[in-house]
């Protein structure tokens, strides 16, 4: 088996631990395909409280899953533990983002789509709709986008709605100090104080689900009360745009007073390289740093909900999909994964509704 992303690595060694106990980024994880799925027997999701449901045996086939690189060490870290006790069980599972990652599903491509953020009206249910492919979308976890800069900028501690859009909404384009930002976050009721420092701007892309949520979170409103025309509502399209969550965290951690976001998890994995500031929605509001604590209890202002979209059609076809889907919803097993993948639990309240989603298909 050979895992692309060496991140993962120790992650996902501890979760597949795990599944061995109980039964007793951006790039792809693979285990090599035997062939197809057979009518192996799945279990069924848990609903009876969170402790781990042992892995179901005598699985075999081949899944693919496609999607957000945000979702993906969490699919990853399923696949693992499942493979650890069924080796006739192989996967792909490849990060290239939850926009590409639907085109191929709704082309019929994939088997599950992973996704950090809803799919969307146009350009995506309904090409779904246009192909015939029916799905089923579940909840698996939450996660805040963190803003980061680079360790050394002690300049700027905490930013509001309106400076982030003042530093990178559509009106920022060709800004490459702080300090130019200062008349539009002014202008929206702001009076933090920007230093005159070079300003290097590192993100995911427009193919991200990660683009999607900060641009639809962050930037809409100001733009709106900008009087921006709504086809312009997103970012300044003059930044370092990349796919890899790990090389927006090395331009942040190379440039002194760098500005960018990711998902929180890969802030959590790189603590020695980059540090997060502190959010506010409202211009001079309350600071807040995000933790699991205040992702998970919402006062974090950059919080989403992740996804998985499974094909109906694949589902009732390869016992493999099945199987993997019971096992990902099962009570515990994503809480196991997410004690080494920093994300942060659903309430036992919402994975009820996504296991009842997935029993009632």
């Amino acid at each position: 088996m050979m895992i692309t992303n060496p991140k993962r690595i120790g992650a996902l060694a501890l979760v597949a631990a795990f599944a061995i106990g109980a039964c007793g980024g951006g790039g792809a994880t693979t285990a090599p395909s035997d062939g197809a799925a057979t009518d192996a027997p799945t279990s069924a999701p848990a609903t009876d409280g969170g402790t781990a449901t042992e892995a179901p045996g005598a699985v075999s086939g081949s899944i693919l899953v496609a999607g957000s690189s945000t979702v993906e060490p969490i699919s990853t870290g399923v696949a693992e533990a499942l493979k650890a006790t069924n080796p006739d069980f192989n996967y792909t599972i490849t990060g290239e983002g939850t926009g590409d990652g639907f085109q191929r599903f709704c082309a019929g491509e994939t088997d599950i789509s992973d996704a950090s953020r809803a799919i969307k009206a146009e350009g995506e249910a309904d090409l779904c709709a246009t192909n015939g492919v029916e799905y089923i979308e579940l909840k698996v976890a939450i996660d805040g986008i963190s803003v980061l800069t680079a360790l050394a900028n002690d300049a700027v501690t905490c930013v509001s709605f309106p400076d982030i859009y003042a530093l990178v909404g559509p009106e920022s384009t060709g800004f490459t100090n702080w300090n130019q930002a200062a008349e539009i976050a002014t202008a929206l009721g702001s009076s933090t104080a920007f230093p005159d420092a070079d300003l290097s701007i590192f993100g995911p892309g427009e193919e991200s689900g990660t683009f999607d949520s900060f641009v639809e979170l962050v930037i809409e409103d100001a733009a709106e009360a900008r009087s921006i025309p709504e086809e312009e509502w997103t970012t300044r399209p003059d930044y370092t745009a990349s796919a890899n969550d790990n090389a927006i965290i090395e331009g942040l951690s190379g440039s002194p007073t760098s500005f960018g976001w990711v998902g929180f998890a890969f802030y959590e994995e790189n603590l020695d390289k980059v540090k997060a500031l502190s959010i506010s929605e409202e211009a001079n509001g309350e600071c807040v740093e995000p933790t699991a604590e205040t992702i998970a209890d919402n006062s974090y202002p950059i919080s989403r909900d992740l996804y998985i979209y499974v094909n109906k059609a694949k589902a009732a076809e390869n016992a493999a999909v099945a199987a993997y889907v019971d096992f990902y919803l099962a009570d515990g097993t994503i809480d196991s994964v997410l004690e080494t993948v920093p994300y942060v639990p659903l309430t036992p309240e919402t994975l009820g509704e996504s296991q009842a989603a997935w029993a009632a298909r």
